[in-house]
Order: structure tokens, then C-alpha cells, then sequence
């Protein structure tokens, strides 16, 4: 794979927390695969300096700890780089990315780091396929509320919990665009805490759909994104045999009574590949 990707060990789940709650972040960080330090829409505008000072002081892994900045272009953009200096930690994700000059802005403030394209508004969504090719660019999300939002609509979900179209348009957008530039797809969180059979459901669709990751607004649906990532014992017991069919084939072949190509042996690649430690 050519460019530069997000190490798999970040997710499956990744989990949000408020950069202004530092006794949370052990425990955010412990329950997760990796812990999104979140200095945007989920700190209140006085409490922005404490969390920038309660990042700086943070001693979290940073090879499973990413930092989410306010958009380029506000007043915090240039406060949050300055905190992140002051840390070990060399991912972030930036809130409402409209272009690759936004990319761009955050590497000229923080240097090589790896930026992770929060694609949140209609004008990011409209221009994902650019951003995700830009320099420094390791993963692309998608965020359906702000998004909505953006072009002024109330909800991106109709009443029985499913999406709108055009939330499920630009999910589907800032899929392929990640696809098509080798870069990781993280699924928008889901927001009613309450419902994990709602959650369950949308996540085994992400993943058969190819995204990567989900992120989480709360512990408690850490489990149910790991489960739906998790290959059922069957899946892997048959993808190990596709693969090893294939060593001693050229080209398509049948196993089993089906024909196995080269999309196939993809498949079955990625199936192990989400299974624990291998």
C-alpha cells in the first residue's frame, strides 16, 4: 500500500474525551484502542485555556493517543498547535477540514505529523477526494451532525434512527475517497448512548462496507465497535483456507465450488488482518 496510513493498532474503536477532563483520560485511554483528546466542540469556549494546559501536562501513549484541534481559520486553531507542542503527541485530527491548504496550515504549525481529515461541513465533504491525497494525510472521518448542519438541515437521521440521504452520500464520499488515496475510513460516532443494538447494527455495516474504525462519544460503546470488527472464528477459519489454496494456484481458481480471485484474496487478507495480534 503506498502513502501514508494510520497504524492499525489505533483502532477499532477509538474514544473521544474532553481535553478539559484530565481525570478522565487514563480511564478513555485504557478502554479504547486509542483516545481522541478533544480541545473542539466538546470543550466549552472558557474552559478551552484548562484543557489546552491539561493536554500539555498529559503523559498518555502517543503511539494510541490523538489530539483533535479547532478548525483552521478560528481563533484556537493557532492555541491548540501551540499546546500540542508542548507534547509528545504526533497525531491530531482536524475539526471541519475543507481543503488540503487546511492540511496544510496544520503541518506548517506542528511539522510532520499525521493528520487525520475530520470531513464534517458540505464544502470538505464536496472536496474530500483532494484532501485525502494531501501530504501528512493518514486517515479520513466523516461527521454527520455538523454536516447537516452546514447546510442547514435539523438532523441527519430520520425518526427510526436510519441516516438521511444525503448523510449516507457523503458517508459513502469520504469512504471511497479514502480507498482511492490508500488512506483509513473511520465511521461518525452514534450518538444515542443508550442504543448498542443500533450501534451494533451500524458498525457491522461499516465494516462490511470497508471503513476501518469507528469512533465512540462513550466507554460503554467500546465493545460493541470491537465485536462487530472482530471476525466470527468461521470467517477466519476460511479465509486461512482461501489463502492457503491459493499458494499452490495462478490466477482464479475454484474453492469450494466458487470462484477465488484476486478481490477475493483481499477479502480474505483483511479478515485476518482484524483479527487480534495477527
Amino acid at each position: 500500500m503506498s502513502g501514508i496510513v494510520l497504524p492499525p493498532a489505533l483502532g477499532p474503536a477509538l474514544l473521544f474525551c474532553p481535553a478539559d477532563r484530565p481525570e478522565r483520560y487514563v480511564k478513555a485511554a485504557d478502554r479504547s484502542d486509542t483516545v481522541i483528546l478533544d480541545l473542539e466542540d466538546a470543550v466549552a469556549p472558557g474552559a478551552k485555556e484548562s484543557a489546552r494546559e491539561a493536554l500539555a501536562a498529559s503523559t498518555l501513549d502517543p503511539g494510541h493517543t490523538v489530539v483533535r484541534l479547532n478548525a483552521v481559520g478560528t481563533p484556537d486553531f493557532a492555541r491548540d498547535c501551540d499546546a500540542v507542542r508542548r507534547t509528545p503527541y504526533r497525531t491530531v485530527m482536524l475539526a471541519k477540514t475543507e481543503s488540503p491548504d487546511d492540511v496544510a496550515a496544520v503541518r506548517a504549525a506542528l511539522g510532520a505529523v499525521e493528520v487525520i481529515a475530520l470531513c464534517e461541513t458540505a464544502r470538505g465533504v464536496v472536496n474530500v477526494a483532494e484532501i485525502a491525497r494531501a501530504e501528512g494525510v493518514s486517515a479520513l472521518m466523516w461527521g454527520a451532525e455538523d454536516l447537516v448542519a452546514s447546510l442547514g438541515g435539523t438532523s441527519s437521521r430520520r425518526p427510526d434512527g436510519s441516516y438521511r440521504a444525503v448523510a449516507l452520500q457523503a458517508r459513502s464520499q469520504v469512504l471511497l475517497a479514502a480507498g482511492a488515496a490508500d488512506r483509513q475510513a473511520i465511521d461518525a460516532v452514534y450518538v444515542d448512548i443508550t442504543d448498542l443494538d443500533g450501534l451494533a447494527m451500524e458498525t457491522d455495516d461499516a465494516v462490511a462496507s470497508g471503513f476501518d474504525a469507528k469512533a465512540c462519544i462513550h466507554p460503554g460503546q467500546v465493545a460493541a465497535v470491537r465485536a462487530a470488527f472482530a471476525p466470527a472464528a468461521a470467517e477466519v477459519e476460511r479465509a486461512r483456507a482461501i489463502l492457503a489454496a491459493a499458494e499452490n494456484e495462478r490466477g482464479v481458481f475454484t474453492f469450494e465450488g466458487r470462484m477465488v480471485d484476486e478481490p477475493i484474496l483481499r477479502h480474505a487478507r483483511r479478515v485476518l488482518g482484524r483479527v487480534s495480534g495477527s
